[in-house]
């Protein structure tokens, strides 16, 4: 299972305001919805509540939730990141997408091996929430796609980068066991 995560930034990291995204930009939830269609995706309850017409659909939703008694109709609800990891259908999924809040990023950074970034090139002064910095000693980026302009459907400019974690030197390993 690749853990994955995806998001739209501005440029600090920022992520919403007032428990909403700070823009919608077509192409960003275009991209979105290709990516995560078909996979299961993990979100806190303020970002579930968020959303506009309930569960995400052609997804498995799967909501982090201190609350026990927090049910949903359409959600898988968990109290813990580990119960979430423990879920088989994220184990046998080939690859899962933490999708917000604040709080479910930082839970599952650690976690993750990928990240799927959409840079938005605008500072919003009023951004309350954020995404983790990215540490490029731990992160290298996979790809960059051209930048997009700003149009009727996108207020903004933006474009997208791909994150992949960095995971020890396998080949010196490899190396030292076919030595012995």
């Amino acid at each position: 299972m690749e853990l994955c995560m995806i998001v739209a930034v501005d440029e600090r990291n920022g992520i919403g305001r007032n428990n909403e995204l700070l823009c919608h930009l077509s192409g960003d939830m275009k991209n979105f919805k290709s990516l995560t269609s078909g996979c299961p995706v993990i979100m806190g309850r303020k970002t579930y509540e968020s959303l506009p017409n309930g569960a995400l659909p052609k997804r498995v939703n799967i909501v982090l939730s201190r609350d026990e008694n927090y049910i949903l109709d359409g959600a898988i609800t968990c109290e813990s990141v580990e119960e979430v990891l423990g879920l088989r259908v994220v184990k046998n999924s080939q690859r899962v997408f933490v999708i917000g809040g604040e709080s479910i990023y930082k839970a599952f950074f650690d976690h993750a091996d990928k990240l799927y970034v959409t840079c938005i090139r605008h500072h919003f002064e009023d951004a309350d929430t954020f995404f983790p910095e990215i540490d490029i000693d731990h992160w290298r980026i996979n790809s960059v796609s051209d930048e997009f302009k700003a149009d009727e459907k996108n207020d903004y400019p933006y474009f997208f980068a791909v994150y992949e974690r960095i995971r020890g030197n396998v080949h010196y390993v490899e190396d030292e066991f076919n030595e012995i």
